[in-house]
This record gives C-alpha cells, sequence and structure tokens, in this order.
C-alpha cells in the first residue's frame, strides 16, 4: 500500500469477485488480486483496464487469453515465495514421517500409549521424487538433501544432463519414479496435461509404505482416488495444501481420510513471501501503467498486441 501512496486512488473490494463491483470497475486501471477471479466478463467491461497483478506464480484464476486479447499484461511474482512453499512440502514430510498430528491429538485425548504406533520413521536415506523441477522444486529439493535423502527428479522441460546436476536421480518417466520413492512431492502448474496425472493407477504403482505431497496445485492429484487410496491404506499418508475446490466443504471426504496432513492453501503465506509477492506485484503494475514491458507476465505474447506496437514506436520517436 506504500508502493501506491500518492500515485494511485484505491478500491479495497473486500469481495473476490470482480463482476460484483462494476462501477468500481469501469474506471480502474489496474486490477490486484490475491485469491479473486478475474474472469472474461470482468475483463471485456473493464474499458480502462490496463494491467492485471496477480500476487503469486499460478494464474488460473485470471482469464489470461481474455486479457491478453485486449493486450493487458497479467502481471505475476515467480521466485517471491519459492523458499516459503519448498519449505513448507519439506516441513509435510517431516510431519508425516513423525507422525506428529495423530500423536497430539492422542495424546490430548489421554492416549499416552499412542508413543507406541510405530508409524514414525526416520527420512535419512529415504528417496522422495519431484515431479517438477522448476524453481520450487529444486529450492526443495537442496532442503531434502541437505538433510541426508537421496533425491530423484522428473521434469519434462530439463535434460537428464540438468537433472543430474542437480544431484538428483534422473527418471524419463514420472510412472517409474513413483513405484521406486519413498516421498513424492509435487511441483507442476495445473494445465490440461497435468490434471489428474496421479489417479488410482498411479497411487496403487506406490509402495504401501510411500507419502505424497502436494503444495501445487488441486487437480494434479485426483481427489477421490487419494481418498480411498489413504482409506485403503495403498499409501502411508499424504499431505495437501490444494484442492480442487476452495476452500473445501468442512465435511469434505478428503479432509477426513486417514493419514492426511492439511493446510489451507498456505504454503505461500509466510511473512516474507506475502511481502515478495505483494511489492513484487505493485512494482510490475506501475511498470505496466508507466508503458514498460514487464518480464514478469503469464502471457508475454501479450506485448505482440497493437496497443504495444504503438507503444513502441512511440517510445522510438
Amino acid at each position: 500500500m506504500k508502493l501506491l501512496e500518492g500515485k494511485a486512488d484505491i478500491y479495497v473490494a473486500d469481495d473476490k469477485d470482480p463482476n460484483n463491483y462494476p462501477e468500481q470497475m469501469q474506471d480502474a486501471d489496474a486490477l490486484i488480486v490475491r485469491i479473486a477471479s478475474c474472469d472474461r466478463n470482468v475483463i471485456e467491461n473493464a474499458s480502462a483496464l490496463k494491467v492485471i497483478g496477480r500476487t503469486g506464480v499460478g494464474y488460473d484464476s485470471v482469464d489470461v487469453e481474455a486479457a491478453t486479447e485486449r493486450g493487458i499484461p497479467v502481471v505475476i511474482t515467480p521466485g517471491a515465495n519459492n523458499r516459503s512453499v519448498a519449505e513448507h512440502a519439506v516441513a509435510m514430510m517431516m510431519a508425516i514421517s513423525k507422525n506428529l498430528t495423530e500423536a497430539q491429538t492422542e495424546m490430548k485425548a489421554g492416549n499416552w500409549k499412542i508413543r507406541d504406533a510405530k508409524k514414525a520413521f526416520e527420512v535419512l536415506g529415504k528417496k522422495v521424487g519431484f515431479i517438477g523441477l522448476g524453481a520450487i522444486g529444486r529450492e526443495a529439493q537442496k532442503i531434502c538433501s541437505g538433510i541426508g535423502m537421496k533425491t530423484a527428479g522428473y521434469d519434462p522441460f530439463l535434460s537428464r544432463e540438468r537433472i543430474e546436476g542437480l544431484g538428483c536421480e534422473y527418471y524419463e518417466n514420472y510412472r517409474q519414479m513413483l513405484k521406486e520413492c519413498d516421498f513424492i512431492s509435487v511441483h507442476v502448474p495445473l494445465l490440461d496435461s497435468t490434471r489428474d496425472m496421479i489417479g488410482k493407477e498411479e497411487l496403487a504403482s506406490m509402495k504401501s509404505t510411500a507419502v505424497l505431497i502436494n503444495c501445487s496445485r488441486g487437480g494434479i492429484v485426483n481427489e477421490q482416488a487419494l481418498i480411498e487410496a489413504l482409506n485403503d491404506g495403498v499409501i502411508a499418508g499424504a499431505g495437501t495444501d490444494v484442492y480442487v475446490e476452495e476452500p473445501p466443504a468442512p465435511d469434505s471426504p478428503l479432509l477426513n481420510a486417514r493419514n492426511l496432513l492439511c493446510s489451507p492453501h498456505s504454503a505461500a503465506q509466510t511473512r516474507e513471501a506475502v511481502i515478495n509477492m505483494a511489492q513484487m506485484c505493485v512494482e510490475g503494475c506501475l511498470a505496466v501503467l508507466r508503458g514498460e514491458r514487464w518480464p514478469y507476465v503469464a502471457d508475454k505474447k501479450v506485448y505482440e498486441h497493437p496497443i504495444w506496437q504503438e507503444k513502441a514506436k512511440a517510445n522510438e520517436e
């Protein structure tokens, strides 16, 4: 907010759907969202809109295609929350390996003998496979390697040499990696190609002692398949920070599945990450409003739009 002082009139909506405040959107030059959605209807009816800011890397809540059609860059904040999300994923691995959630619940209920459940285990020497070795996956891999875990990686955009250079065992096929790892940590965006990439068949192929962590996006792991795998003991446990529907209903079968550790899409909500994301988003939006081609946008093709071609010509003149 301090970065915007004296540079913009600010309207705080306190409503996650901009369709509910069309009057304010009519003359808005910029729209900055965190958890709010921004659909085609909002974009096409906001005649003054020049930029949309989305804190975080994911932008599935914003209709980027509609924005690009109008020459409106969608500013994102890659790198701002890498460490926070990576730490969250590893923290889930540690909490599950030590059976902390059940131990606390049972102890508070008077069950001291939960200490004899024999569910806790060490992570030293265990193999963790990363589906996706982008910035967050690489950060989590460094942490895991640093505490003595073996690491493996699958990423269709990275070569064998690059993955092995990170210190990971290379896998060309993530399904094979699922079969051989003690932990799997998901770090890919939600796309048509990644939706339900871990379903019933994939879960069934994992070790019965394996743990699955998803701090990426809901929908990459099929929720119904995960519920069944946990309740039937197909895998030992799972940690998830993300859901197909957010927030999930309190009576969601997923939240009541056995050996599930869950958090409310909060992996990127550390103090440090929130500050980094907010500042980077505002700086990007202000740069676009000044006519600058800010590099961190969801679709760089937006700069091929006639609006930006005209700006380029004007700058040359």
